[in-house]
């Protein structure tokens, strides 16, 4: 039986008529078949959070887990209490539990991991002349979609080491904010597209062909070119080109495998949401972007929902109730009390409006609600706090 066929259903099976199938979290965390978690939304829902929370909660109920964010908000660092996260995963100290967990956390080096790549898969001599050129320093710091490989390097190097050394069991990864977020899930296509393109077998022309390529076209053409881009910089680029060209294949190889892995059993995807409108309607193309992609979503989480009032009253009665008191006592606290009541039922109503929204176009996407708490999660008490509501929510 494969680990996915082993999940307890969190499917429409688990659901009564008319509502959302619930997320049962600590299924998913103790479920040993489950091997990756990736944590995907739009900027500002606390998927950040969300993905500490989890390796947390994983690592104190007995799995050894390490959580990869590339976050560029830095935000991870300070919430476990390591001084700095880097390339490297450091322990998180003060795992609760006896159940022999572990938690490490790291945060990608995009350029660092480029340079591990090029040093794994060429020569000595090979790798330092593409290190030292000035095209590649660029292309590893600053090119577009370089992050997003990057990450399916930095995933597919931690899930090897761990399969290797049996060092973990469970890794979470924080992706990028907004739509970029499931870029990596193009980045091989879009590095094979640019690496294959027309500009680039140009420029490779001299060095993979016959002398005969260097006709007086060509020469036109990189007469041109040295014009735009600078003799120095088109040398740069060549020089680059040529030497890479050596330990592509390798970059595509993995990168397929990578992509395949997040495709596999023991592969969860969770959406990370906020009960907004713009945020749903990020939620809605993650979900169907995963989808498409036959990507195994797990589900969506709803993060910083608002609680209900306490009491009964519906915002109009409260509203109405206020009017009848102010009107006896313009001054009057009880007033400004049923105000708020009447305020925060209407957000709660319409955050529930917005939710079934969505679950009516969704309705088979596991769905986990997370209330809003009164201050800023920056510690692991507090993200603990955040584990067990996850859970709750189930």
């Amino acid at each position: 039986m494969s680990p996915r066929e082993s999940r307890p259903r969190v499917g429409p099976l688990a659901a009564r008529p008319g509502q959302v199938p619930p997320l049962d979290v600590d299924a998913m965390l103790d479920d040993p078949g489950t091997g990756i978690i990736v944590c995907c939304g739009s900027g500002g829902v606390g998927k950040t959070t969300t993905a500490a929370a989890l390796a947390l909660r994983a690592a104190e109920r007995g799995r050894k887990v390490v959580v990869l964010t590339i976050d560029p908000a830095r935000r991870l660092a300070q919430s476990m209490g390591i001084e700095k996260l880097d390339n490297t995963p450091r322990p998180v100290a003060d795992i609760k539990g006896t159940a022999g967990g572990s938690l490490d956390a790291m945060m990608l080096d995009m350029k660092r991991t480029f340079d591990e790549v090029v040093e794994s898969q060429a020569t000595p001599e090979k790798a330092r002349q593409i290190l030292e050129n000035p095209f590649y320093i660029a292309l590893s710091s600053s090119f577009a979609g370089t992050q997003e490989y990057m990450a399916m390097e930095k995933l597919g190097q931690v899930r090897a080491g761990a399969q290797r050394d049996g060092s973990y069991d469970l890794i979470v990864v924080d992706t990028p904010p907004s739509r970029s977020a499931l870029d990596f899930l193009d980045a091989p296509e879009r590095l094979s597209s640019f690496l294959d393109g027309r500009f680039i077998r140009l420029l490779l022309a001299p060095a993979r062909g016959p002398a005969k390529l260097m006709s007086a076209g060509f020469g036109l053409i990189t007469g041109a070119l040295n014009k735009v881009l600078g003799g120095q910089m088109l040398r740069d680029v060549q020089t680059f080109v040529t030497a890479l060209d050596t330990v592509f294949g390798g970059f595509r190889q993995r990168a397929q495998q990578t992509y395949a892995l997040l495709q596999a059993d023991g592969t969860a995807f969770l959406v990370v949401a906020a009960p907004e409108p713009d945020a749903l309607r990020e939620a809605a193309y993650f979900v169907e972007r995963l989808e498409e992609d036959s990507m195994p979503l797990a589900g969506l989480v709803v993060n910083r929902a608002g609680a209900p009032p306490r009491g009964r009253l519906s915002a109009d009665e409260a509203m109405a109730a206020a009017a009848r008191v102010r009107k006896r006592d313009p001054q009057s606290v009880t007033a400004g009390v049923l105000r708020l009541h009447a305020d925060q039922a209407r957000l709660v109503e319409r955050e529930s409006r917005l939710r079934e929204r969505f679950a009516a176009a969704h309705p088979n996407v596991p769905t986990v609600v997370v209330p809003a708490l009164p201050t800023d999660v920056h510690d692991l008490a507090g993200l603990r706090r955040i584990g067990a509501l996850l859970a709750k929510g189930s």
